[in-house]
């Protein structure tokens, strides 16, 4: 409870710095732990960003060491994963927002908190945050959960609305601009009357999906195709690329569950 920010206490408090050092060290466990299965297991690891040369060449580039070299491999198998995605039509939304990567790493408790978003992501977060006493709302531009059972997605809509949690439905936000105080301001439409409103919160945070982390791969210099909607790349059945010896897993493929 203490890693988690809770004290042990009848009138326990919060305590944001306290999550945020139990957060940081567990990563860093994780992390560590993950290098030594690799070593135990006599796996090369490559602290490095890597891109393609040709289909069976990869170039591995360390910044901190400003050091390049390239390996070979007759197999290659891609999964870097992907980034939450800004929008490019919300004024103010890359200056003025967070995304769901930055929420463990902010030092101070996020306050009055806007979500953007109806993804398990954007409600888990929602929940967390009113679970710790935090104002927190979410803005949805159609349903809730979309691509889940929909009944069980109202179940859950109605149960986070009975612990706090406030919900603007059938609304997108047009703008966020940063007041005097540190506030955001966001304006926001509703998608059925084209009506706007405003409302000020100490963070927006967007939770509106993923773009994978396929943009410096070179993978035209592979043969590797992907949807250019998304960035993400095209596999089969088997997991293999439109490059047979090179297969693609987790959230960098398209259509794969996440």
């Amino acid at each position: 409870m203490i890693g988690s920010g809770w004290d042990i206490d009848v009138n326990a408090k919060h305590d944001w710095k306290k999550m945020m050092e139990g957060a940081t060290h567990f990563i860093r466990q994780l992390r560590w732990n993950a290098k030594t299965t690799l070593t135990l297991n006599a796996i090369k690891y490559y602290n490095s960003l890597a891109t393609f040369v040709d289909p069976h060449t990869i170039s591995l580039y360390n910044p901190k060491k400003n050091k390049t070299e390239t390996v070979t491999a007759k197999y290659i198998l891609v999964g870097t994963g992907g980034r939450p995605t800004y929008p490019d039509d919300v004024e103010g939304a890359k200056e003025n927002a967070i995304t769901s990567d930055d929420i463990f790493y902010l030092e101070k408790n996020p306050g009055k908190t806007l979500i953007v978003g109806a993804s398990y992501i954007a409600l888990e977060t929602a929940g967390f945050l009113t679970g710790i006493g935090n104002d927190v709302t979410v803005l949805v531009r159609s349903i809730l959960l979309r691509g889940f059972d929909q009944e069980v997605a109202g179940r859950i809509g109605e149960y986070m609305k009975s612990q706090g949690t406030k919900f603007i439905n059938k609304s997108v936000p047009v703008s966020i601009k940063k007041l005097e105080n540190g506030q955001k301001r966001v304006t926001y439409k509703n998608l059925d009357d084209g009506t706007t409103k405003e409302e000020d919160f100490d963070t927006v945070l967007f939770a509106i999906g993923r773009t994978a982390n396929t943009s410096k791969l070179n993978l035209d210099k592979a043969g590797v195709k992907i949807n250019p909607k998304n960035q993400k790349i095209i596999t089969n059945e088997r997991d293999e690329t439109s490059t047979p010896h090179i297969f693609a897993l987790g959230d960098v493929a398209d259509g794969k569950p996440e």
